[in-house]
């Protein structure tokens, strides 16, 4: 018998308690039912299916809980075996007990059925559960067993296997290391003869090479001095340019002051004119204009120094307000 063979067992076996739990579940509820409500108060009549409710939940959890020991090999003790009998006879009695208050030993044959076999299942499942899991762990025995008889006599194989490729890898290494110290002595001579060789080359290399540090530092040094010299001529250029521009910019500041002062007397002789007896022309009005609105002279003051109406030289005014109508310092200037 194989694993497949038990579970198909233990699936009909479960399948089939599970079938008739449901069905005395089902037909206890419809027989206990009526009879709760007999006895029960008229306001309370709708709690008449609830005692063999909780009678059948309790032969619930005992099934399944004794499916589940089972499976796993253990045992409840004594409170599991009394719960399953105390919840058998409470079933049966619920059961029987509206045929038997009316005497009816039929009515109580009948109704003894479900309850009956449904205890008897429960025992009967227990016990092939019990029996199913005490033969798969006999089975499972016997089968460790013989798979730790094969186990040992592959390890012992194994063994022999291992002792003979050492014997074979010893006599192996025997050759090589005979071998490997005919090759070290061959390859010391040759080790001495290219160490010489390499000794001779390598003083030469140095050789070669401090001649060729030597040249490289009398090259980097005169490099340094050329760059040296460089940088002295770019900072004597530079010095030169930077007095040039000084003196550049010196001139253009004097010219700016000797003009400035230059448009400064000429605006205080303008100014110093006094009013007009006439009407001046255009452009020495416009100048005279200009020095006004520079020294923030009043309207009416600029009008009177050069003869023109008070709306003309604000006009005027308001070109020089505005850059882009022109200015009397160009005026001046041109002048």
């Amino acid at each position: 018998m194989n694993a497949v063979h038990t579970r198909s067992a233990e699936r009909a076996l479960s399948g089939g308690t599970w079938l008739i739990v449901s069905g005395a579940m089902l037909y206890s509820i419809l027989t206990v039912t009526p009879l709760m409500a007999k006895h029960t108060a008229p306001e309370w009549e709708w709690t008449a299916p609830i005692l063999p409710l909780v009678v059948d939940a309790a032969v619930v959890i005992v099934v399944k809980l004794d499916d589940v020991l089972a499976r796993l090999g253990g045992h409840g003790g004594r409170w599991p075996i009394t719960l399953r009998w105390m919840t058998g006879l409470m079933t049966w009695a619920l059961n029987v007990a509206d045929s038997a208050l009316r005497k009816d030993l039929v009515g109580v044959a009948v109704h003894s059925v479900a309850p009956l076999l449904l205890i008897v299942t429960a025992e009967t499942g227990l016990a092939y559960r019990r029996a199913i899991s005490a033969a798969l762990a006999a089975l499972e025995t016997q089968r460790q067993a013989e798979r730790e008889r094969v186990e040992q006599a592959a390890r012992e194989r194994a063994e022999r296997e291992r002792a003979e490729a050492r014997e074979e890898r010893e006599h192996a290494a025997m050759l090589a290391r005979e071998q490997r110290e005919h090759e070290a002595t061959l390859a010391r001579e040759q080790a001495d003869r290219e160490e010489c060789q390499a000794r001779e080359e390598r003083e030469a290399r140095e050789r070669a090479e401090a001649a060729e540090r030597e040249a490289r530092e009398r090259r980097e040094r005169e490099r340094e001095q050329r760059e040296h010299e460089q940088r002295r001529r770019e900072r004597e250029a530079r010095e030169r340019a930077e007095a040039a521009h000084r003196e550049q910019a010196e001139a253009t500041a004097r010219e700016q002051r000797e003009r400035a002062e230059r448009l400064a007397l000429e605006r205080d002789a303008l100014l110093a004119r006094g009013p007009a007896q006439g009407k001046l022309p255009e452009d020495e009005a416009r100048r005279i204009v200009a020095a006004a609105f520079a020294a923030e002279m009043k309207v009416r003051e600029a009008a009177e120094l050069c003869g023109w109406s008070v709306g003309w030289v604000s006009a005027r005014y308001a070109e020089h307000r505005d850059p882009g109508a022109g200015g009397a310092a160009l005026a001046i200037a041109s002048h």
